[in-house]
C-alpha cells in the first residue's frame, strides 16, 4: 500500500489473523516500508490508549474476546459435516470471531438455528480462532434422575436411589444406551408418561457398578438430598443475563488484580493486589485490595435464582464434580473473574500498617479486568526464583507486593494468635474411569496461606463496615468449647504427658501452646486431632457472638458469594449500606435473616457430610483389593464398641470391634476415652501406635474393617478366655482384686507421666 490504512482496516486484519499480530507482521499485510513504519508505529500506540489494543510484549491484539462461556447460535453445516457457530455475545469493533464446535460422541445432534450455551478455548487455527464444547442447548433443562437399571424385554426400567421416590422410569429398548442390568445410571425424562403413567427416560450416561467409584459422589448427593439440577425458571434467569459496563462503577480496570486459585479450578470469584502505602503517616504500611465477583448484580431478591441460591445454601465438591450454587452461566462465566475480561465485582481498599495492623478501610462497587489467572504453584515458584513465561513480567510489581503485604500480615496473625492446627488434607486423585488413582496429602505453600490472609482480612473488613453502618448481615460465628469437651482435651493432653492449664478464660493463645509443646512428638497429630474434636461447630448468625478459632471479635463471610449464600446477603448489605443502587438486602431479606442464618448452616452440615461420606467410600473402594494387607496408624478414636484407627499411609479411619480385642473383657471409660482390659489391665488409649490388618473395606457404605496385630509395638497379651464369653471375668462394681490391680496400674503410670513431664520441663 502506498498509504497508511485507516485505524479499522488494522483491528479487522488483528481479529482476522490472531496468529499475525506483531508489528512487522501488520507491516507486511499493508506493504509498509521504511519510514512510514514509524507512522505504523503511531497509530498502534494511538489504537492503544483508546483502548482498542492491548500490547502484549511485541504483539497486539483486540482486548475485547469472547467470554470463556457464551451463547451461540449454531449455523448450517459445511459440505466436510463442520459445525460453526455465530457468537450471541460478541460486541467487539473488528471482525466477528468464528467458532468451530467440537462434539462429544454424548452430545445431542445439533442443526442450524439451535442456541447453545458452550465453553469456548482460544485456537490459532486458519479457519476459527475459537473451539466450542456444548454444555447444553438453552430453552432445554429435562429432568434427571440417578438410579438402577432393571433390564427388560421391552427395554426396562430405572429404579432411583433417591430415599424419598419410589416411582419407575420407564426405558424405551432404543433409549437403554447399552446399559446392563444392575448397572447405576444417569438418565433425563424423554417424553410424556408412558404406560402405567410411568415417566419415560433415556439413558444419557452409565456409572457402572453402584458400589463403584464413579457412582460414589452421586449416591451421596442423593441420600442427602442435594439438589444437582436446576428448575427451567432457573437456567431461563441465568441465560438471559449479559456481561455489564461501567454504570457508574468505579473504573478498576487498571488495577493488575490478579485471581490465585488451584490448577484445576473452573472459576475465579477473588482477585487481589498490593503495593506499599505511599502515605507518609503510614511508613512501611501497605495497601491491600481484594475484588470478589459481584454475585448480587445477577442474583436479585424475589428472583428464581435467588430461591434456588437460598435452597442450595452453598455449592457442594467432590473428588469428580462439583454441585454449584448458581448455574455455569453464572458461576462460570459473568460471575468469574476470568483473566483479559472485564467483571463487575464489589472491592475493598484496605491500609495495613508495619505490623499488618488493619488502619482503615473502605468498599466499592466497581468494574475490573484480571491481568492473569494464576495458581498457587506457578505464584510460589515465582517468588521462589524459578518464574514461567506467564508470572515473570509481574513478579517485581505484582508478586512480590503481595507478598510483603502477607509478611506484615503474619505479625499481626502472631500476635492475634488463631487457633494453629497442623492437619494435613488429604486430596484424592481420580483416574479418568473413576477409580482412586492415589490419595495425596496436599501441599501446603505460603501462596496458599496468603490468599488466606487476604481473605480474612477482607471479611473483617465487611463485617466492621456494616456494623458502622448499622446494617443487618449474617456473622461467621465461632464459639468456644464447652466445658466438657475442654475437660476430654485435658484428659487425652495429659495421657500424652502435656499440660493444658485449668482455672482461666481459655484463649487460642493457651490451645496453641499444647499445640506448640506436641509439635515434632509423635502425639503431635493426636493432639491436633482432638483439639479440633474440642471446638464447636462454626454456624451463621445475624447476632454477633464473635470467631473464637480465629481470635476474632467480628468476622462475616464476604469473599465468596458465587458459592456460600451468606456472602450473598452480605454482599446485597453493603450494597443498602452505600446506597449503590435497589438490588440491595430487601425487606424479605431482612425479615427472615434468623430463618436464613439457620437453613444455610444446616446445608453447610449436610454438604460436609456428603462430601465426608464420599471421601470415606472413596478410600474404602481404594483400599478394597488390599484385604489383608498389614497396615500402620494411631488410635483416633474410643467407643464402647469398638477402637478407630487412623491409617498413616491414606488418613483413612478404620474401625477395630470389640469382640475382636485380645481374650479378655474390656472396660470402657468414656470420661477418660479408655479400654481397660478387665483381666491384664492392658490399656488402651487416645494416641497409641498401632500395627493392624484390613479385614474388610466396602465401597459402598464406606465401611473400613481392621483386626489389632500390634499396640506400641507389641502383641496384647492374653487374657483369662473366660470374659469374652460369659461374666466371671466382668468387673463387678469397684472392687475385685484384678479390677484394683488395673486401677493402681494405671494411676502408676499417669503418676509416671507427671514426673517425666516436670523432668522435661525442668
Amino acid at each position: 500500500m502506498s498509504k497508511l490504512p485507516k485505524k479499522s482496516d488494522i483491528l479487522d486484519w488483528i481479529a482476522a489473523n490472531p496468529t499475525l499480530t506483531a508489528k512487522r507482521d501488520i507491516a507486511k499485510a499493508f506493504g509498509i516500508k521504511g519510514a512510514a513504519r514509524i507512522d505504523l508505529k503511531r497509530l498502534l500506540k494511538e489504537l492503544e490508549h483508546e483502548g482498542h489494543l492491548e500490547k502484549r510484549k511485541k504483539t497486539y491484539r483486540d482486548p475485547d474476546r469472547l467470554p470463556p462461556v457464551s451463547v451461540l447460535q449454531v449455523k448450517e453445516p459445511t459440505i466436510d459435516g463442520d459445525l460453526f457457530a455465530k457468537p450471541l455475545e460478541w460486541h467487539g469493533e473488528g471482525v466477528e470471531p468464528i467458532v468451530l464446535i467440537v462434539p462429544r460422541a454424548s452430545d445431542p445432534a445439533l442443526g442450524e438455528g439451535d442456541r447453545i450455551l458452550a465453553r469456548l478455548q482460544v485456537v490459532h487455527e486458519e479457519d476459527h480462532n475459537y473451539e466450542a464444547r456444548l454444555i447444553r442447548r438453552i430453552g432445554t433443562n429435562p429432568h434427571r434422575v440417578v438410579g438402577i437399571f432393571r433390564a427388560g424385554s421391552d427395554g426396562g426400567r430405572i429404579q432411583p436411589i433417591d430415599k424419598g421416590s419410589d416411582k419407575e422410569w420407564m426405558v424405551a429398548a432404543d433409549a437403554t444406551g447399552g446399559a446392563k442390568d444392575g448397572e447405576l445410571v444417569e438418565a433425563e425424562q424423554a417424553g410424556p408418561a408412558g404406560r402405567m403413567g410411568l415417566p419415560r427416560a433415556r439413558i444419557t450416561q452409565r456409572l457402572g457398578d453402584p458400589s463403584a467409584p464413579r457412582a460414589v459422589s452421586l449416591i451421596a448427593i442423593h441420600q442427602h438430598g442435594i439438589p444437582d439440577t436446576f428448575p427451567d425458571d432457573v437456567i431461563a434467569e441465568a441465560d438471559a443475563m449479559k456481561p455489564v459496563g461501567l454504570n457508574g462503577r468505579e473504573d478498576l480496570r487498571d488495577l493488575p488484580l490478579i485471581t490465585i486459585d488451584p490448577a484445576d479450578a473452573r472459576d475465579h470469584d477473588d482477585a487481589c493486589y498490593a503495593h506499599a502505602d505511599d502515605d507518609p503517616k503510614n511508613d512501611g504500611g501497605h495497601v491491600i485490595w481484594v475484588a470478589i465477583a459481584d454475585v448480587a448484580q445477577y442474583v436479585t431478591p424475589g428472583s428464581a435464582l435467588d430461591a434456588e441460591a437460598r435452597k442450595r445454601g452453598n455449592s457442594s465438591y467432590f473428588p469428580d464434580r462439583v454441585v454449584p450454587m448458581l448455574p455455569d452461566r453464572l458461576s462460570g462465566d459473568l460471575c468469574s473473574l476470568h483473566e483479559g475480561v472485564p467483571r463487575a465485582c464489589i472491592a475493598v481498599r484496605m491500609q495495613i500498617d508495619a505490623k499488618g495492623k488493619m488502619i482503615g478501610h473502605r468498599f466499592v462497587r466497581g468494574l475490573m479486568k484480571s491481568p492473569a489467572s494464576l495458581n498457587y504453584q506457578e505464584v510460589q515458584a515465582a517468588m521462589d526464583g524459578d518464574p514461567n513465561d506467564k508470572v515473570a513480567p509481574l513478579v517485581s510489581d505484582v508478586i512480590r507486593p503481595l507478598y510483603a503485604a502477607y509478611a506484615a500480615l503474619v505479625k499481626a496473625r502472631n500476635a492475634r494468635q488463631p487457633l494453629n492446627l497442623d492437619l494435613p488434607e488429604r486430596k484424592i486423585v481420580l483416574a479418568e474411569d473413576g477409580t482412586v488413582q492415589s490419595v495425596d496429602f496436599a501441599e501446603r505453600l505460603d501462596a496458599h496461606r496468603l490468599i488466606e490472609e487476604f481473605m480474612v482480612l477482607a471479611n473483617v473488613a465487611a463485617a466492621e463496615t456494616l456494623i458502622a453502618k448499622r446494617t443487618p448481615l449474617l456473622f461467621r460465628v465461632h464459639e468456644e468449647p464447652p466445658v466438657e469437651k475442654l475437660n476430654a482435651l485435658r484428659e487425652t493432653a495429659d495421657a500424652a504427658g502435656f499440660t493444658l492449664a485449668k482455672g482461666q478464660v481459655l484463649k487460642t493463645a493457651h490451645l496453641n501452646k499444647l499445640l506448640d509443646d506436641a509439635a515434632g512428638s509423635e502425639e503431635a497429630e493426636l493432639i491436633n486431632l482432638a483439639t479440633l474434636r474440642s471446638m464447636t461447630q462454626a454456624y451463621y448468625n445475624p447476632a454477633n457472638f464473635g470467631h473464637f478459632g480465629l481470635a476474632l471479635q467480628s468476622y462475616a463471610h464476604f469473599t465468596s458469594p458465587i458459592r456460600r449464600y451468606a456472602d450473598l446477603i452480605v454482599h446485597r448489605a453493603l450494597i443498602t449500606a452505600h446506597g449503590w443502587g435497589d438490588d440491595g438486602l430487601s425487606v424479605q431479606d431482612i425479615d427472615r435473616i434468623k430463618s436464613t442464618a439457620e437453613h444455610i448452616s444446616d446445608t453447610e452440615r449436610r454438604s460436609m457430610m456428603a462430601e465426608r461420606d464420599t471421601t470415606d467410600r472413596y478410600l474404602a473402594s481404594f483400599l478394597s483389593d488390599r484385604i489383608g494387607a498389614e497396615f500402620s496408624g494411631r488410635i483416633s478414636g474410643i467407643a464402647r464398641f469398638g477402637v478407630f484407627v487412623k491409617l498413616d499411609e491414606t488418613g483413612a479411619d478404620g474401625l477395630i470391634p470389640i469382640r475382636s480385642l485380645g481374650n479378655e473383657y474390656f472396660h470402657f471409660d468414656a470420661d477418660a476415652a479408655t479400654l481397660m482390659g478387665a483381666d491384664t489391665g492392658t490399656m488402651i488409649t487416645l494416641g497409641q501406635r498401632v500395627t493392624v490388618k484390613l479385614t474388610d473395606a466396602a465401597a459402598v457404605t464406606g465401611g473400613i474393617g481392621l483386626e489389632l496385630l500390634t499396640l506400641e509395638d507389641s502383641e496384647l497379651p492374653s487374657g483369662s478366655g473366660k470374659g469374652r464369653m460369659g461374666r466371671r471375668s466382668r468387673p463387678k462394681g469397684k472392687g475385685g482384686p484384678k479390677r484394683k490391680a488395673a486401677r493402681a496400674k494405671k494411676k502408676d503410670a499417669k503418676t509416671k507421666r507427671k514426673v517425666t513431664r516436670r523432668r522435661r520441663n525442668g
